[in-house]
């Protein structure tokens, strides 16, 4: 077990990611003031950390913090409870192991977050694994059962499904009683997914996948499409989708725009629901909600050993150049978590 203890930190300054816009060899490890805490909010000793898709794009300029939120890089961070601010009046206490859901400021020594945004650290898991989950599952857990409103026995295409998200959707799947199909870019991504739960995949690389989608649901369709590609593979998804489907675009990767042709006219034959979702910019109020289903429904999934969190790479924190390349390439399966501490000089 990790030390109960108060942990008192000397400086009022801590090491940090800080970028200039553009690419990776911007990003760079400075040293910034330790955040002030509103009110509840709690101080994070943080001990692991992760990159997400959005830090790419905030780097690039592309995708700033919301209004009034640390424009440090890190939108989870995993550790210790440092310090509770003035009017905390939730369970945890100094000395907690504690996962936060952040809009910003998890590529950090410490980070402050609402104290309604903080999950217990599932029993007998290291903090690198757990600095995995926040973000991606709780992203892939709105998507499937808030905004998309998945029910058991439904078939649900998953692009990325190499990703963190991705591999998380399809555990949720599994474990609830859908049907995932993903879609991702080699053999090996697909293999893993299925390990995972999937029951197919289509490597969009070889060939389309909306005639492979059609064949494997006999023609129906599936109902339910989690998209993060937009422009690329729109008239592919249109084809793919059931009659009274339901399609959450939760990414751009493929771009803004897409080509012409009869998208309207097949969306009012299908009578199809197209919704759009974002996780970061949403309220506390949301976010607290999605963190105490989530809490109460799936987190005791990984402390039985039914779902787990999938790590690609592990690196210190003073890799955040080589993270962020990696990140890029598209070649990884999972997360790609940062250590920020060693854990075992902090047990003793």
């Amino acid at each position: 077990m990790y030390s109960k203890s108060p942990i008192v930190h000397m400086s009022g300054t801590m090491r940090a990611v800080n970028f200039e816009p553009g690419g990776p060899e911007n990003l760079r490890i400075g040293s910034v003031p330790v955040p002030k805490l509103r009110e509840k909010e709690v101080l994070l000793k943080v001990y692991a950390t992760a990159i997400n898709r959005a830090d790419t794009l905030q780097r690039k300029g592309l995708y700033p913090p919301p209004p009034g939120e640390s424009d440090i890089l890190g939108l989870e961070a995993v550790g210790i409870v440092e310090k509770l601010g003035s009017g905390c009046v939730k369970t945890w206490k100094i000395g907690d192991r504690v996962m936060a859901l952040l809009p910003g400021g998890g590529n950090a020594e410490f980070v402050a977050s609402r104290e309604e945004l903080l999950m217990p650290v599932p029993d007998n898991m290291e903090f690198n694994q757990a600095a995995a989950i926040p973000e991606v599952w709780l992203t892939a857990f709105q998507l499937l059962f808030l905004v998309g409103k998945v029910k058991k026995n439904d078939t649900v295409l998953i692009h990325a499904g190499g990703s963190g998200v991705g591999t998380a959707a399809v555990q949720l799947c599994r474990q609830f009683g859908a049907r995932a199909i993903v879609v991702a870019g080699s053999q090996e991504k697909i293999d893993f997914a299925k390990s995972l739960g999937a029951e197919e995949g289509f490597n969009y690389k070889e060939s389309m996948f909306e005639p492979k989608v059609l064949k494997h649901t006999d023609g129906k369709g599936v109902d339910l499409i989690l998209d993060c590609v937009g422009g690329s593979f729109f008239s592919q998804n249109i084809n793919s989708i059931a009659t009274e489907g339901t399609w959450v675009v939760y990414g751009l990767m493929g771009g803004r725009t897409i080509d012409t042709g009869d998208h309207l006219g097949k969306i009012l034959q299908k009578r199809i629901t197209i919704v759009g979702s974002t996780l970061r910019a949403r309220s506390i109020q949301y976010k607290e909600s999605l963190i105490a289903e989530f809490t109460q429904q799936a987190l005791p999934h990984f402390s039985s050993g039914e779902f787990r969190p999938i790590i690609d790479t592990t690196l210190p924190l003073d890799s955040i150049q080589e993270a962020h390349t990696l990140m890029e390439s598209n070649k990884t399966t999972g997360k790609i978590v940062l250590q920020v501490r060693d854990q075992v000089k902090d047990e003793l």
